[in-house]
């Protein structure tokens, strides 16, 4: 007789529980299997789109400025947008190599400056200033007009002082012609905490900033005095630049923002005009070409790809431990 007739109940139940676990481990195998031949596929086709980006953009006759396709008399447009920094888009490097560009362009009328900015680096703004002041003296018949979208505050109205004219919308943000310098005091917090505070230096004053020490009087008024002078320096360059179309409202420097429409009452706009509207009605011309500096376009798909790859791994690797458990 076959020995298999006098199994125990239990050693079926073990050959089974056997089966079940090759099972399931083959099943998870091939789940695996898929995702990662998902996963390759998706490098390869982003590897691909790479190498088309390479090429696409060594073909691309605009360049960064977008100057290499203009053809024909047209209006050039320099962007200011978002916080002025070196750091950033609306740096004074990137800023200035696109008005240089226009400047060389005989077959721009004119520039306009179109801000969208709440501000940023006084000194940033201060180069723009200069240079925009420099770039008129070596083609004075070269207009150039700002025009204020949302907001051109602070360091952006610096800039647009520069122009010939300022425009904004009646419901945009001009203004605030003030300096800031901002931070915080945890002495207090810290005594309560029950920490101490070490800090060594090699001047007297080297740490006079420093937000967990005690702050001294004549520390304080020393700042002030430097953003007082600072202050000074960006009424200077607005004065400069308006002139007498100012006019002599009490709170005009005092870093308040106005709309538009009050601004054009207190000189420091001189209309009313979208960028289209200008280069039309002062240019004479529908055509607008765009020089902002941009990013290179492979450099900027990398560093998009890679945050969205980082993601996607992250993601992927996720899923695999939540199902491996």
């Amino acid at each position: 007789m076959d020995n298999n007739e006098f199994r125990r109940p239990e050693d079926n139940s073990k050959e089974w529980k056997l089966i079940e676990k090759a099972l399931m481990a083959s099943q998870q195998e091939q789940r695996t299997a898929r995702r990662w031949g998902i996963f390759f596929k998706l490098l390869t086709f982003s590897y691909l789109f790479v190498i088309a980006a390479i090429i696409y953009g060594g073909a691309s006759k605009g360049g960064d400025g977008g100057a290499g396709f203009a053809v024909g008399p047209h209006a050039a447009v320099v962007e200011v947008r978002g916080a002025i920094s070196a750091e950033e888009d609306a740096s004074a490097d990137r800023i200035i190599g696109a008005m240089r560009d226009a400047f060389d362009n005989d077959e721009a009328l004119g520039l306009i400056l179109r801000i969208n900015s709440p501000g940023g680096s006084p000194v940033q703004s201060g180069y723009v200033f200069d240079e925009i002041v420099r770039l008129k003296s070596t083609r004075p018949d070269f207009p150039v007009y700002a025009v204020v979208m949302d907001i051109g505050a602070s360091g952006a109205y610096y800039i647009a002082a520069a122009a010939d004219e300022i425009y904004a919308d009646k419901a945009s943000l001009v203004g605030s012609i003030g300096v800031v310098g901002s931070g915080f005091g945890f002495v207090e917090a810290m005594d309560k905490l029950g920490v101490e505070r070490r800090l060594y230096t090699s001047g007297e004053h080297k740490a006079f900033l420093d937000p967990f020490s005690p702050q001294r009087q004549e520390e304080k008024e020393f700042w002030e005095g430097v953003l007082d002078t600072t202050h000074k320096q960006f009424i200077s360059q607005v004065k400069l630049g308006r002139g007498d179309r100012l006019s002599d409202h009490p709170d005009l420097f005092s870093g308040l923002v106005w709309t538009g429409e009050q601004a054009v009452e207190l000189g420091l706009v001189d209309g009313l005009a979208s960028s289209s509207q200008v280069a039309r009605d002062l240019l004479g011309t529908d055509e607008l070409v765009n020089y902002t500096v941009r990013k290179d376009p492979f450099v900027e798909f990398m560093e998009r790809f890679g945050a969205s790859f980082g993601k996607g791994v992250a993601s992927f690797f996720s899923t695999q431990v939540m199902t491996m458990r």
